[in-house]
């Protein structure tokens, strides 16, 4: 969805007149002393390594810091960043890419074809980057013939490798980038007070289009019940992903831009726990949920029902019909339920994020309507830290309700999660046939055939009912008046250096 400024009215009623008003202005001119707050509603994680990140949260701030070969632009559009051109072999197994002249790494080191080899090298590993683990298995050489460029040569061809292409690029010789964050992006590390703030400022040098604002402040936001608070009192300028109910509760200072959030929200299922190791009480609870009911409670009806784990963005492979498969049906889940030896219910727990108040809320409306197939739902909040830890990694979870998002414009980067072999599969998904289609998209060169099978991929998630899928959000950002430039992207990151500072 392409970005405009509207206002919430205390009904939550649209209007397109009053949307308009501040929306324009003119940049101001640069100023030494430019700054702005944005509120972030966990803490960027601890380690400085963009190699590690697994939280989106943390990726969309590191978006600023770190590039790679390529970028996306807010149109989806895959640019050169640190490689100047790049050329790809007609069977899509060479790419190779000139590096940018006279970019340079925030300590001032300027950037050179071992870095580039060095940081690919590492993310091929699935131990130190689990993010590119599918493409960069796929990688059988990667050589540099000069100082200017480098080539990769892929083991199998791979119509989508370009998008991996947005890997941050480090030092080779930066040997703590846990402690030492390094990158070539338009803003730069300053400090971290954990569960604080996380703070950068203005790259002097960066090769590019400089950002506007010189200070940089992400503060820690994890009370959702003080975010109206935090914006009207002045001391946050901008929050991505507030609520509908939030954006009415602003004051005159602040326009709310609507977009999309780009991820999946689901009711994940642990596939490999009783009883949702059934399809059948899986499929029971899809029949049980009404999308849009959920939407219109949470969120006044905006946000895009989805059936799959796929969102619009990702246009050819998105599967619009796929959100119809499940219609609401209390005697068919009832009967499902039956089947499965469940006829008298069951108990199960959602462990939900507690800083993310869509998420929440969206469990407590399952937990409401699933009372009418008698099966009681028990929501545990949990904070994110501990979501990471517990959910993620450790797998320990019945359900949980969380959006996934894409590491990159490639389809794999939403599909890959459900292979039963994936180290990302953390809702322990095992289906032979999904498998089996995945294998075909990986292996095509064709692209309708590549597509047809990622799209199979789909189908296969939603008739096994591996998760019950429930939207694509809305995303509403409040930014206040003073500020303005702001883009929504396809993928979950905020990219900072577009914003600007108002002329008054």
């Amino acid at each position: 969805m392409k970005k405009r400024c509207i206002s919430i009215l205390p009904a939550v009623v649209l209007s397109l007149a009053l949307a308009l008003t501040g929306c324009s202005g003119e940049k101001q001119g640069e100023s030494t002393d430019s700054q702005i707050t944005i509120g972030i509603p966990q803490d960027v994680e601890e380690s400085l390594d963009p190699h590690e990140a697994v939280a989106a949260g943390t990726e969309e701030v590191f978006f600023n810091i770190y590039e790679g070969l390529i970028k996306p632009d807010s149109d989806g559009n895959l640019l050169p960043a640190l490689a100047s051109d790049y050329t790809i072999s007609p069977d899509k197994t060479v790419f190779t890419f000139t590096l940018r002249k006279g970019v340079k790494f925030h300590s001032g080191k300027e950037l050179t074809v071992e870095d580039v080899i060095y940081s690919i090298e590492r993310c091929s590993d699935p131990e130190d980057a689990v993010k590119y683990e599918a493409a960069f298995g796929n990688i059988a050489s990667i050589e540099a013939p000069d100082d200017e460029t480098v080539v990769i040569t892929l083991k199998a061809p791979n119509t989508d490798f370009l998008c991996e292409m947005d890997c941050p690029i480090i030092p080779a010789d930066n040997e703590s980038p846990s402690t030492v964050s390094d990158g070539t992006g338009p803003y730069k590390f300053v400090s971290h007070a954990l569960q604080e703030n996380f703070v950068v400022e203005r790259f002097e040098d960066y090769w590019g289009e400089p950002a506007h604002i010189k200070n940089v402040t992400f503060k820690v936001c994890a009370n959702p019940d003080s975010l109206v608070m935090e914006l009207n009192s002045g001391s946050v300028d901008m929050l991505a992903r507030v609520t509908s109910t939030q954006a009415s509760q602003l004051n005159d200072n602040f326009n709310v831009l609507e977009g999309t959030m780009n991820l999946v929200q689901a009711l994940y299922l642990n596939n490999g726990v009783k009883p949702f190791d059934d399809v059948r009480v899986r499929q029971a609870l899809c029949y049980a949920v009404d999308k849009q009911y959920i939407l219109d409670m949470t969120s006044d009806g905006y946000g895009t029902p989805i059936g799959s784990s796929m969102f619009p963005a990702f246009g050819k492979y998105y599967m619009p019909e796929l959100a119809d498969y499940y219609t609401k049906d209390i005697d068919k889940a009832k009967q499902l339920l039956a089947d499965a030896g469940y006829a008298d219910g069951f108990t199960f727990t959602i462990k939900a994020p507690s800083n993310y108040t869509q998420h929440v809320e969206a469990a407590q409306v399952i937990a409401d309507v699933l009372k009418e197939i008698n099966v009681t739902a028990k929501i545990e909040l949990i904070e994110w830290e501990t979501w990471l830890s517990d959910v993620y990694a450790g797998r320990d979870f019945e359900a949980t309700v969380v959006g996934l998002d894409a590491s990159s414009l490639a389809a794999s980067s939403m599909l890959l999660r459900f292979n039963s072999d994936s180290s990302k599969n953390f809702v322990n998904y095992n289906n032979p046939d999904y498998d089996a289609a995945y294998a075909r998209a990986e292996a095509s060169t064709d692209e309708n055939e590549r597509t047809q099978a990622y799209k199979e991929c789909e189908k296969i998630l939603t008739e096994t009912a591996a998760n019950v899928y429930i939207q694509d959000m809305a995303e509403f950002v409040a930014l206040n008046k003073k500020y303005a430039g702001y883009e929504f992207y396809p993928l979950y990151v905020q990219d900072v250096s577009k914003l600007y500072i108002v002329e008054e």
